[in-house]
């Protein structure tokens, strides 16, 4: 059975790639199924370009970790739970980048938000994982509620939550007084999924997962979401400065400051971690230059990331397992013992560095043509890319190189791994190889469409391995020399990195939640200090001043009130006033409880005498039970003297309360009533539900899910008070 995620995935692919040839033609598949119709809501599902080609990803590498994680964890029992999160985290992401409907891809958004917290918290007896989880679960779920929203601004306006339909509104969207505001929440939502600058340091801690979760997230999945979504809407929201500056800036720095600290760690899984920032820095910075050059690139380097990025992933793994450490300072000389391990590292990485005749250098190349020509800075783009790219060569040598060579420093007694280990990451990396020798048909049958759906317009898509001696050429090379020289100094430039202090982003959040700590032991001290006066008199005022703001800020008239009253219902609302009164100032705890009773039994008879009778027995009901508890609990309390002078500030939130609900209370006596309902439950009690007693029938049918919700609410706080009551009883003994 641990192999049947594996299965499922691969007849996933199987099926996505079915598609390969009537999407390559330029056609689309789409299934919809109503889901909340009144709202325009539907779960409509879509396969064009883009979203087969992250299909394809999702699940093609997903087949792949699958068949990892079975061998990684074969003697583990955590296996089955690690398999069903991951493949509850596949069907979100697959469900986001097939979502047509706006309000279905935030849910499959959010679903991959909470699987990749239980994913990243997996060894939650570990203080870091938790930290870390919730660490992504704050910074992406706030993301994710400005991307709903951004979407649901674009739905209002568009009239429509059809993603294929509102990108087809682009020119009237930029031209819209809700522009700035849709894009400003909706890159909220995709710079804190893909883990932008400023949001870019919760992806390192997300390391704290397993090492298969680790290659699945940050290759093809989680941290590849935002960028979807940007690629996504790019026809409806790019083309304009906020878009093109916002994108550029952002992922420049993000590229920058991932490849700089990425040179930094000790821990190969960190330092790919941080390689993972500049590859997504790189993918919107190329997503914001505002060329079909630079789309392209964004196309191809997506592709070539996840595949260099889960094989290397992997491999660190093969070298957790075993060898026994991943730091970078305890490996050396491996090569020989872990013969087929190094073979893979080094293809990957050769990718990675981009060394023909690998994918990863036709990408490179394709990324320096694209910036020499960016729309927003040539400069900055190119010189961006330099740096990152100079960076990532020295890294890929620390992966691939200083693990395998030099003085062997091995704890255990290393070999290469099982077949199940060796495989995935064995497949990505020929894979990179392959492409790079063989480039056409990928450009044509698999980035052409999706570069399509990207620019909003047909699209060609012709890659090469050899484009000639030309600037970008010369750039590549002055990539590798400056790369190499680099790594033979890496030493020294760790050292000096490691010694600096730089704050960052990370502090902030961490000065944030202790402030916000801070803050809530004071709201608890203040607001929360153990006396239910005090309780009752905050609430009170909070209720006195919402009913106020309503009707300062509402335009309703009060009609003159009728005083006329049957005498038997004046002498009941005066028996009603007596025993409030009485309540109020009675000395006695005993006569107060009799009063209490009094005010419900009174109001439970006006209800009678309106033709209310089950809303009678209710109430008559209730009021005996709360009599019945207050006796038990005011007559068991020690006796303290109460105080019945004057309290003005008590006297003031009264008069507020009180004449709150009066004015409240006349103001809906003078509003004309909508009946629809009333009508409605009148007309469809009997023949639907099967009931003349209306009032039940909304109850137990109608309102059916309500009424259970607060009889779980209930039964749960019985449940929590005898838990209560039996740990204080155990805790006396």
């Amino acid at each position: 059975m641990r192999f049947l995620p594996a299965l499922l995935a691969f007849m996933a692919t199987a099926w996505f790639w079915s598609f390969l040839p009537a999407i390559s033609a330029g056609e689309t598949r789409s299934w919809a199924w109503a889901w909340l119709p009144d709202q325009g809501v539907e779960l409509a599902l879509r396969i064009d370009g883009l979203s087969l080609l992250f299909a394809l990803l999702i699940t093609g590498i997903g087949t792949l970790i699958f068949l990892y994680t079975a061998a990684y964890f074969r003697n583990d029992d955590r296996l089955p739970r690690l398999l069903t999160l991951l493949m509850l985290f596949g069907i979100s992401m697959l469900g986001l980048v097939l979502a047509d409907d706006a309000i279905s891809l935030f849910v499959f958004w959010e679903g991959t938000t909470v699987t990749s917290f239980l994913l990243v918290g997996f060894d939650h007896n570990r203080r870091y994982a938790r930290a870390s989880a919730l660490q992504a679960l704050i910074i992406t779920g706030l993301g994710g509620l400005a991307l709903l929203a951004g979407l649901i601004i674009l739905g209002q306006f568009a009239g429509t939550y059809r993603l294929s339909e509102m990108v087809l509104m682009g020119d009237a969207i930029r031209a819209s007084e809700i522009y700035i505001a849709a894009t400003i929440f909706v890159l909220l939502g995709c710079f804190t999924k893909s883990a932008q600058f400023p949001f870019h340091f919760w992806l390192p801690g997300a390391m704290a997962a397993p090492t298969p979760v680790s290659a699945y997230l940050h290759s093809a999945t989680m941290v590849k979401a935002g960028v979807y979504l940007l690629m996504r809407m790019s026809p409806a929201l790019g083309g304009t400065e906020i878009w093109m500056w916002s994108l550029t800036i952002c992922g420049a720095i993000t590229m920058i400051v991932g490849s700089v600290w990425a040179m930094k760690q000790d821990d190969l899984k960190l330092m790919l971690a941080h390689t993972t920032l500049m590859g997504l820095g790189a993918l919107v910075m190329l997503l914001g230059s505002g060329t079909k050059e630079a789309a392209k690139a964004a196309v191809l380097f997506l592709l070539v990331h996840a595949l260099y990025k889960a094989a290397l992933f992997l491999s660190v793994g093969i070298l957790d397992k075993q060898a026994g450490s991943r730091m970078v300072d305890d490996l050396g000389g491996l090569r020989g013992a872990m013969p087929l391990s190094f073979a893979i590292a080094a293809l990957a990485a050769l990718s990675m560095a981009g060394f023909p005749p690998f994918i990863g250098f036709i990408g490179k190349e394709v990324i320096y043509e694209s910036a020499l020509h960016s729309a927003a800075s040539p400069l900055l783009v190119t010189g961006s890319a330099l740096a990152a790219n100079i960076m990532m060569v020295a890294c890929a040598g620390l992966v691939a190189i200083k693990p395998y060579f030099g003085e062997r420093r091995a704890q255990k007694n290393p070999g290469d791994p099982v077949f199940g280990l060796w495989f995935g990451p064995a497949v990505l990396a020929a894979l990179g190889l392959w492409f790079g020798l063989f480039p056409a048909a990928l450009g044509h049958d698999l980035l052409e469409p999706a570069l399509g759906a990207v620019t909003g317009k047909a699209a060609e898509v012709k890659l090469y391995l050899w484009h000639g001696v030309n600037l970008p050429f010369l750039l590549s090379l002055l990539t590798f020399a400056a790369g190499i020289g680099l790594f033979l100094v890496i030493g020294a430039v760790r050292r000096a990195l490691q010694a600096a202090r730089v704050p960052g982003a990370e502090d902030g959040y961490d000065l944030g939640l202790a402030g916000i700590d801070r803050l809530s032991a004071w709201v608890t001290r203040s607001l929360q200090g153990g006396r239910m006066t005090v309780y009752l008199k905050l609430s009170f005022a909070v209720f006195a001043g919402v009913i106020w703001m309503a009707i300062l800020m509402s335009n309703t008239e009060l009609s003159r009130p009728d005083f006329r009253v049957p005498l038997f219902q004046f002498g009941v609302v005066v028996l009603i006033l007596v025993s409030t009164v009485v309540v109020t100032f009675t000395p006695s705890r005993l006569i107060a409880i009799c009063a209490l009773g009094g005010v419900g039994s009174g109001i439970a008879m006006l209800f009678v005498m309106y033709g209310a009778i089950d809303v009678a027995m209710t109430q008559l009901l209730v009021e005996i039970l709360v009599v019945v508890f207050f006796a038990i609990a005011l007559l068991q309390l020690p006796r303290t003297p109460i105080s019945l002078g004057f309290r003005p500030f008590d006297m003031a939130l009264s008069v507020a309360l009180g004449l709150g609900v009066i004015v409240t209370l006349w103001a809906v006596l003078g509003t004309e009533l909508n009946l629809y309902l009333t009508e409605y439950f009148e007309k469809y009690s009997a023949p639907k539900a099967l009931g003349r007693n209306i009032v039940n029938v909304i109850l137990v049918d109608f309102r059916a899910l309500d009424t259970l919700g607060e009889v779980s609410v209930v039964l749960i706080a019985a449940i929590a008070a005898v838990a209560v009551m039996r740990a204080g009883r155990e805790a006396r003994k």
